[in-house]
């Protein structure tokens, strides 16, 4: 037998109350989902939600998701080649997007608004969801680049301790900002900016709530 898949028409009705938000790092993705559920009562899913499925993951199905459990190490990680790093996201984002969509369907029990920071692709959401409920931010490439090791998060922190270790950090610190520079390519944003949905270019000139109720106003709130 082959494999099982829901139709995309079937997964679009289930997730009527979900909004996407897609895009680059810094484009402050995570802030607008927060601030959007805060003010309509609904549903934050901020980066990474699905990580309370990833037990569900196995080496075959889903190898690049178990990629932090066969890796030789933590230098392995943060020395491949960007070419090698860009691969792997790419393909991690193809296996979430299965996390991200049983989670949703699951939340979406609830009947509340829900609002995403997504890794799901553009060809994906444009088969699962509608113009008025995706929106793309974008962020100049040097922004993720230089202000990567910026925020004071456990993961980002980690990172660095572990190119400190290097046998030399200041290559492996180059060589991995050069990963982080790949995968935020002019090619990925270009790809987001051309997928045809709403999208939204950071503007410092703007306060958060401008943003929200740019937001607001794309999603017919």
């Amino acid at each position: 037998m082959g494999k099982i898949c829901l139709s995309d028409n079937l997964i679009k009705k289930l997730l009527k109350n979900v909004y996407f938000i897609n895009g680059t790092a810094y484009a402050g993705k995570s802030t607008m989902v927060r601030m959007l559920a805060e003010k309509h009562n609904g549903i934050a899913c901020g980066e990474n939600y699905h990580d309370k499925l990833a037990y569900l993951a196995d080496n075959e199905n889903q190898p690049n998701l178990k990629y932090f459990e066969t890796m030789s190490s933590w230098q392995e990680f943060i020395n491949r080649s960007p070419e090698e790093y860009d691969r792997w996201f790419q393909d991690v984002s193809q296996e979430v997007a299965e996390l991200e969509i049983i989670e949703l369907i699951r939340l979406s029990e609830s009947g509340k608004k829900i609002f995403v920071d997504t890794n799901i692709s553009i060809e994906t959401l444009n088969k699962i969801s509608d113009y008025n409920h995706v929106a793309i931010m974008v962020s100049p490439q040097s922004m993720s680049v230089e202000r990567f090791f910026d925020r004071e998060d456990p993961e980002k922190r980690f990172l660095l301790s572990k190119i400190q270790e290097a046998k030399n950090p200041e290559k492996t610190m180059k060589n991995f900002k050069a990963c982080i520079a790949k995968i935020n390519s002019k090619e990925h944003y270009d790809e987001f900016v051309n997928s045809g949905f709403f999208v939204f270019k950071r503007d410092d000139t703007k306060t958060l709530n401008e943003t929200l109720e740019i937001l607001e106003n794309h999603f017919s709130l």
